[in-house]
């Protein structure tokens, strides 16, 4: 069991339609042997920046540094209409290839893959978002790693935890393909295990408040899945769920550092590293027909809030406590 401690880690944005920043190299003394990666992030939350972070951090461990790679990033700023001024700003820029970090992302930049190769981040189900056809064989120019939500285990670690769960809380924005992707597949679990769903819909992360306050009452627990709009005020949900004396049990391990209460599910870091390593086989000539969409469906590990658990009471039964993997964050 290992022990970490982390907070929301900020990213500094500038100027391109108000969302765009230069992290790595500026683009001044740039020559035609120095690679050109575009960055397209839907916008500020911790998975997504752990992600960013560690994609960075890899490419530079893999030799794509600031001496043999520009790093163009921006930040959508979590509006859709921003991302085709950023597709054609990068379409014009002629990057070497783009990466998209998360879901509509990836949909909203799929004309760049006319001209340009694409690496996406974070595409929890890449048939139903229409972004690839074949997971082993890409096609289009485009592929990538996909953060698909093991929803079965969450909820059988929930049942483990409180077993007298009866009814649970979905909270989400309909808007997002992956969110009502995972909503399907909770239907599916939930009917096996006779459980009640209770749900709650927004459109903006300022709905949150209002949506979980209503939904509170109704249940024994809530699940988030590894919605944007979500994550965004994953704060303000935690807050109210704690006070509340109800767990929430989340889709990211990032969702939980926010201040949820558990999951099981993949290393957001680790996410981000293979990223770069996908991006370094397409610099370096592989064929992304060649390159299968890298699926985190196994190593997962059991993530909980120690802060939250003692907050709502909870005492985790023995069997998760002796889990080798188990992280307990703050």
């Amino acid at each position: 069991m290992k022990m970490i401690k982390t907070g929301l880690i900020a990213l500094v944005c500038l100027a391109l339609v108000g969302c765009s920043s230069q992290p790595t190299k500026k683009d001044e003394g740039t020559t035609s042997s120095v690679k050109k990666i575009g960055v397209i992030q839907l916008t500020e939350h911790t998975s997504l920046n752990m992600i960013y972070d560690s994609f960075v951090e890899e490419l530079n461990s893999l030799g794509y540094g600031d001496d043999k790679a520009v790093i163009d990033f921006k930040n959508a700023q979590n509006e859709m209409s921003n991302i085709p001024t950023i597709v054609q700003y990068f379409d014009a820029n002629k990057q070497d290839v783009v990466v998209t970090i998360t879901t509509p992302v990836a949909q909203g930049a799929m004309s760049l893959t006319k001209n340009t190769p694409i690496v996406f981040a974070a595409v929890t189900d890449p048939i139903a978002a229409n972004v690839v056809k074949d997971l082993e064989k890409p096609e289009g120019n485009i592929t990538g790693t996909s953060d698909m939500v093991q929803i079965d285990e969450i909820i059988d670690l929930a049942l483990t935890i409180k077993p007298e769960i009866k009814t649970i809380g979905f909270i989400y924005n309909p808007s997002e393909t992956n969110s009502v992707s995972n909503f399907e597949k909770l239907k599916e679990v939930c009917a096996e295990r006779n459980i009640k769903i209770e749900t709650a819909s927004i459109s903006t992360s300022i709905d949150l408040q209002t949506a979980t306050s209503a939904l509170l009452p109704k249940v024994d627990a809530i699940f988030v899945p590894n919605d944007n709009t979500v994550a965004e005020a994953m704060p303000t949900l935690a807050k109210l769920a704690k006070e509340a004396k109800i767990p929430v049990f989340t889709g990211a391990d990032s969702m939980v550092m926010d201040g949820g209460f558990a999951t099981i599910g993949i290393d957001y870091v680790a996410l981000g590293k293979k990223t770069a390593q996908m991006v370094v086989q397409v610099l370096e000539g592989t064929p992304i027909n060649e390159i299968p969409v890298y699926v985190f469906s196994d190593d997962l590990f059991i993530t909980v809030n120690e802060n939250t658990m003692n907050e709502l009471g909870i005492t985790l039964p023995e069997e998760i406590l002796n889990n080798p993997k188990l992280v307990l964050v703050k």
